[in-house]
């Protein structure tokens, strides 16, 4: 019962932070791409890896220009902020 309501506050805290500006979404969205991993392993432990798997899908189809711009900071080149 902990995971649904985990998860269903993580899904509420996200429909909340893409409905602020942009300037304002960095530090919240920071920290729910940080929570999502936890959630995901979290998932794949109580259910079994094929949810595990789609909660992975999901996460990086949320997740792909955030995670686009970490993987180009990772392998040493820039790219530029959105204003």
């Amino acid at each position: 019962m902990m995971l649904l309501w985990a998860c269903s506050l993580w899904v509420v805290a996200s429909a909340v932070v893409a409905m602020l500006p942009m300037q304002h979404q960095y530090i919240p969205g920071i920290a729910l791409l940080l929570a999502a991993p936890v959630l995901i392993v979290w998932v794949g432990l109580a259910i079994g890896w094929w949810a595990a798997a789609l909660g992975l899908v999901a996460f990086v189809s949320m997740y792909r220009h955030p995670l686009r711009y970490f993987w180009t900071r990772a392998r040493g080149l820039e790219k530029e902020l959105p204003k």
